[in-house]
């Protein structure tokens, strides 16, 4: 008999368990027009955290809309956005300690805009100037930022779940008290390091938060034809970790979820699933066109559940915010996003040299011999390449 801490019950007729057989329900406190559900039990928030959380929505809602505009007048190649999604980002983001270690998919910046990262640093990395953190290495919108304990994002899809697991798992042996976070989207989870990543967090008990942004879609393809099973949180039990289903537009919810995610990762050194159901509003990427897979009628819907709207009319109910008050920060940030567009476009790249330092700790011979190749390419092949491309 195997050693597993399994509980059975003996039966003497066959009885097969399928989907139904877990009920899985979903946390609602905040409702559509502002209003808490009765007998709703709030998180731990107040008018400081409210104003930062809404500020943050405001920044990520105008950083979209120039963003993808900048991309469509063809002056950065890529952009994804966070609309629609805001609340299952940044709800989950204001429940965590700085030190908490973030590793993002790639629809998360509004984690990063939370935890301080600036207009002008958001610029420079979507144009990869010389003032760009990643040195220009990384197609736009794969942040990354040690000062603020978020991991560089990655295009490759879920490698990130593993990685998380061990993030924490090694904070855990230095006796650290502090949580690894780890977003992705329903998508990924069809991967085999989304199974591996939380078979290891559990066996080994590493305090990793996994929140999944099941958003309906992994790209083009709909959730039915991605799992026949009850969503992504029957996995979590499955693994035998503690497990929540979350209204992902409901701030308030995702914030009471993560906060006591955390807490319990840290106070059992064990991971947890939160799995967050909302909807993007836009297009998966910049590259995709969702008028051929989703119905106008579908996206109308959801509109109306917009978390940036049900979380303001919250904050006008208690007296935090005016609808002025929220004209002007939107006026605002127009003007910051447009004016620093100006001028990180402006700057020029990195020095090509820069292309191997911070590889290793020192260049080696054939980091070398490679950067020598990649000159004398394009010195013989110049119009192929943009001017600047050969910066010294």
């Amino acid at each position: 008999m195997s050693n597993a801490p399994l509980t059975n019950e003996t039966v003497h007729r066959v009885s097969f368990l399928d989907k139904a057989s877990l009920h899985i329900p979903i946390l609602r406190i905040l409702q559509a027009d502002g209003t808490t559900y009765e007998n709703a039990v709030l998180p731990v928030i107040d008018k400081a955290l409210a104003e930062k959380i809404f500020d943050t929505c405001v920044f990520t809602r105008v950083l979209d809309e120039r963003m993808l505009g900048a991309q469509r007048q063809g002056r950065i190649s890529f952009y994804m956005t966070c609309t629609g999604e805001e609340a299952s980002i940044i709800g989950s983001t204001a429940a965590l300690d700085k030190d908490d270690v973030i590793l993002a998919q790639y629809r998360e910046h509004a984690s990063l805009r939370y935890r301080g990262f600036t207009t002008e640093q958001f610029m420079n990395q979507m144009f990869s100037n010389e003032k760009d953190l990643g040195k220009g290495r990384q197609m736009p919108i794969h942040y990354g930022s040690r000062e603020l304990n978020y991991q560089t994002i990655s295009s490759p899809l879920a490698t990130q779940i593993p990685q998380a697991t061990g993030v924490a798992y090694g904070m855990k042996l230095q006796g650290k008290r502090n949580v690894a976070i780890c977003y992705f989207g329903e998508g990924a989870a069809s991967e085999g390091d989304f199974h591996a990543g939380l078979n290891m967090a559990a066996v080994l008990k590493s305090p990793t938060i996994f929140f999944c942004r099941n958003n309906g879609y992994a790209i083009s393809t709909p959730t039915e034809e991605q799992f026949a099973g009850n969503g992504i949180a029957s996995r979590g039990v499955g693994y035998g970790m503690h497990t929540i289903r979350v209204d992902g537009n409901d701030m308030l919810a995702v914030l009471a979820a993560t906060q006591q995610a955390r807490a319990h990762a840290l106070e059992h050194n064990a991971p947890v699933l939160i799995e967050a159901m909302t909807y993007r509003l836009g297009a998966h990427s910049s590259s995709d066109d969702p008028s051929g897979y989703r119905s106008k009628e579908e996206e109308a819907k959801w509109q109306q559940h917009d978390p940036v709207k049900r979380f303001k009319l919250w904050m006008v109910n208690k007296g935090w915010i005016t609808e002025a008050d929220e004209a002007k920060l939107f006026e605002r940030y127009r003007e910051e996003v447009l004016a620093a567009v100006k001028v990180a476009e402006k700057l020029p790249i990195p020095k090509l040299d820069e292309i191997i330092e911070d590889v290793l700790d020192k260049p080696t011979p054939a980091l070398r011999k490679q950067l020598k190749e990649l000159k004398e390419h394009i010195a013989k092949y110049p119009k192929a390449y943009p001017k600047s491309a050969g910066r010294l």
